[in-house]
């Protein structure tokens, strides 16, 4: 099923990043739009990932401007870009190591949970419905990625290809506009 391309919903205008001396990204402007698949693409070193930074604010450039949603965001903290309706993989696998894959999927859904921490802990009326509804939406995710039979599985027993697509759940279970994928095919057997 093919969906329409739709209005621009991230804007970069101008980006320049330096660490120091060091230019990581020069003058970099693109739009992305509804429903459309962008790659950046290029060797080692040439400030992929730093791109993918910027975008969900955990550098923040020195010049130009970041606009998502129609909304110019300056300085903005990466919390604050996932409530903001983006979510992102990352080069080197960032899950919690301790935790199931359940419980780390679970934790894409995080944004989206309005019940108090204190309903929560307690397990109160709202926070328990809240809470099924959210693991309904995460076993949909583990449905889809076909990785029913490692639910209950800590991650760190678990091979790099599927840690990769623990992380990849993670993402996909906060129902991000925008979905940023840093070395996404690393380590996965396809």
């Amino acid at each position: 099923m093919s969906r329409t391309i739709g209005e621009v919903i991230l804007d970069l205008q101008n980006i320049s990043l330096r660490f120091g001396g060091v230019k990581a990204l020069t003058d970099i402007s693109f739009d992305v739009r509804e429903h459309e698949i962008r790659a950046i693409i290029g060797p080692n070193g040439a400030g992929k990932s730093s791109m993918l930074n910027v975008i969900n604010g955990v550098y923040h450039p020195q010049e130009g401007a970041i606009i998502f949603h129609g909304q110019e965001r300056k300085k903005m903290e990466p919390h604050r870009a996932a409530t903001q309706g983006i979510a992102r993989t990352f080069q080197n696998i960032a899950l919690f190591k301790g935790m199931t894959v359940l419980d780390n999927i679970m934790t894409g859904r995080i944004t989206r949970m309005k019940a108090s921490f204190l309903e929560h802990a307690l397990w109160l009326g709202r926070a328990k419905r809240e809470e099924l509804e959210h693991r309904q939406k995460v076993e949909e995710v583990i449905d889809f990625l076909e990785i029913q039979h490692i639910r209950k599985t800590p991650v760190s027993r678990l091979p790099y290809g599927l840690q990769k697509r623990v992380e990849l759940g993670r993402a996909l279970a906060a129902e991000p506009s925008m979905l940023l994928l840093d070395e996404p095919m690393a380590g996965m057997n396809v």
